[in-house]
């Protein structure tokens, strides 16, 4: 058997539903930070998104013989928490909701690159004022470095939502920055 460390996740998937459950420790490690930066920016706060990521984990771990292995890992499992969270942003009456008419009108158009390690510095400041809605596609994209299909699959909207979401989250997160004075 080659080195469990070079399998593609699926395939360890595969190794966890056939052979070895101990394998699902190394899916664990491969996400578990990723997934508590990205639950930590929706939810703001560090435990409960511990939490979040621990019920997705197990889960995951529940309904692991219905993962499709022939779909990204990454995304199913972002989707698991992205639930999660939701759920928990909704039993604390967090979760923002949008009116189907609002749009921002702005003549200001920020840059389409910004710079990842500028973006993470001042953050977090600016996203606590954020609507859930257009904070998560600028985690996913910006910080977890996924595609714009992949947000599509974790959120479950189509991906041209995705480049409208992202381009009014810009747009509101330079606003917000404007205001705290943060450049973004």
């Amino acid at each position: 058997m080659k080195d469990y460390k070079s399998l593609t996740d699926e395939q360890l998937v595969e190794l966890v539903r056939s052979k070895d459950k101990e394998f699902y420790a190394e899916i664990i490690k491969r996400y578990k930070d990723r997934l508590l930066r990205y639950a930590q920016y929706l939810l703001l706060d560090r435990e409960q998104a511990a939490d979040v990521v621990q019920e997705a984990f197990i889960k995951a771990y529940i309904n692991l013989h219905g993962f499709n292995t022939k779909r990204k890992f990454s995304s199913w499992i972002y989707r698991i928490v992205h639930n999660e969270a939701a759920n928990l942003l909704k039993r604390e009456k967090k979760w923002i909701k949008m009116d189907k008419d609002f749009d921002f009108k702005s003549e200001e158009d920020m840059q389409d690159e910004v710079a990842k390690r500028e973006l993470e510095e001042n953050l977090q400041a600016c996203l606590e004022n954020m609507p859930v809605i257009y904070k998560e596609p600028l985690v996913l994209y910006y910080l977890d470095g996924k595609s714009y299909n992949q947000i599509s699959e974790i959120l479950r909207i189509p991906e041209k939502t995705v480049a409208t979401r992202l381009r009014r989250a810009k747009s509101l997160l330079k606003k917000i920055c404007q205001r705290k004075k943060v450049k973004p």
